[in-house]
């Protein structure tokens, strides 16, 4: 793999895309289990208000969804998944904002691991894109390896 960049960028976005998969994982599982038995939500009426449980888990699963493919598509080094997975991310983190008072821990652990992967999404991507597009893209790994040769 030859590029001008430095491998590292490229580590920080894999990094991204290996936790949008994660979190995305984790709201899919969330989601089912809100639609299947809400009972084993753990919701405590005085910190967190919730309208219905069931359109909470529809939303779960679908921004699970949505998290998974961008996460794909990140390691695949997509432009559009890098966009997508920016306005997924800075919304996943003002929702945790609303979880502050319910799941405190929680909370603060994903607005972090949020902040890490936005760094990770919005640095260098120039570079990132040449690293990791270098095994998306086969024609372009040939014109970079016969350009340097």
């Amino acid at each position: 793999m030859v590029s001008k960049g430095s491998p590292a960028w490229a580590g920080w976005a894999l990094f991204a895309g290996t936790m949008l998969l994660v979190t995305g994982l984790i709201n899919v599982l969330e989601g089912i289990i809100a639609l299947v038995d809400d009972k084993r939500l753990a919701l405590t009426p005085n910190n967190l208000v919730v309208v219905d449980v069931t359109g909470w888990g529809w939303v779960l699963l679908i921004a699970g969804l949505l998290m998974l493919a961008a996460g794909a598509g990140l390691l695949a080094a997509q432009t559009w998944a890098r966009i997508t997975a920016i306005v997924l991310v800075a919304v996943h983190l003002v929702i945790q904002i609303a979880w502050l008072g319910a799941y405190p821990v929680w909370s603060l652990l994903m607005i972090a691991l949020d902040t890490v992967i936005l760094f990770a999404l919005t640095a260098r991507w120039g570079a990132v894109r040449a690293d990791l597009g270098s095994t998306a893209d086969p024609q372009a790994a040939a014109h970079r390896a016969n350009s340097t040769s």
